[in-house]
């Protein structure tokens, strides 16, 4: 097996915050070396525990919607990495799900991420992928995410895209004008069409 396919198994049998989890452990990533885009989210939620396939719920709809892919693309691991912040779903809090444990970003991504080597575009989606992804963050995530050409073309930095977001995405209408055809296209020219 490869170093990569022996991390993952590795990954899949993790119990290290099993405790603190409430529906216990259940690893939600995928990742192949030959990936050319890295999707780096915040955690799944209760949907995808359930089902055991990232982005597998409406904000995942929205997000292939918002890169102009199938779902065949999208779950192709040598076309997207996805790699959130924390690999299991870590709850609901008060004002939605909670964020996602700091044991998943210390003990698995600097052993994952250097094994992706044909990345070209991280899509840092929600507060804290930008936080970890990018150098020189903003001082709120729509001001990070309105200055993506600092941070283009190797990282576009998104709002997460959950049906809670419509207002934001109704206030930032930019977004969808002049973010989403730039997102669009680099997406296309990453993966070759």
């Amino acid at each position: 097996m490869s170093a990569l396919a022996d991390l993952l198994g590795e990954i899949a049998a993790c119990r290290v915050c099993e405790a603190a989890l409430p529906c216990g452990p259940r690893p939600a990533l995928r990742a192949a070396a030959g990936a050319r885009i890295l999707l780096a989210g915040q955690a799944p939620g209760r949907k995808v525990h359930e089902s055991g396939v990232p982005w597998d719920d409406a904000s995942g709809k929205r997000l292939r919607e918002w890169l102009a892919v199938d779902a065949e693309t999208f779950y192709d691991p040598e076309c997207f990495a996805i790699v959130p912040m924390g690999f299991c779903y870590p709850g609901t809090g008060p004002s939605g799900d909670l964020p996602p444990r700091p044991e998943c970003r210390r003990l698995w991504h600097p052993r994952l991420l250097p094994l992706l080597e044909r990345v070209e575009l991280v899509l840092a989606v929600g507060y804290y992928a930008q936080a970890y992804h990018l150098a020189a963050r903003k001082r709120s995530l729509t001001e990070t995410v309105a200055a993506w050409r600092e941070y283009f073309p190797a990282v576009m930095p998104l709002p997460h895209p959950s049906p809670r977001n419509q207002m934001w995405l109704a206030r930032n209408r930019w977004f969808e004008s002049e973010l989403l055809p730039a997102l669009r296209a680099r997406v296309a020219e990453v993966l070759g069409r």
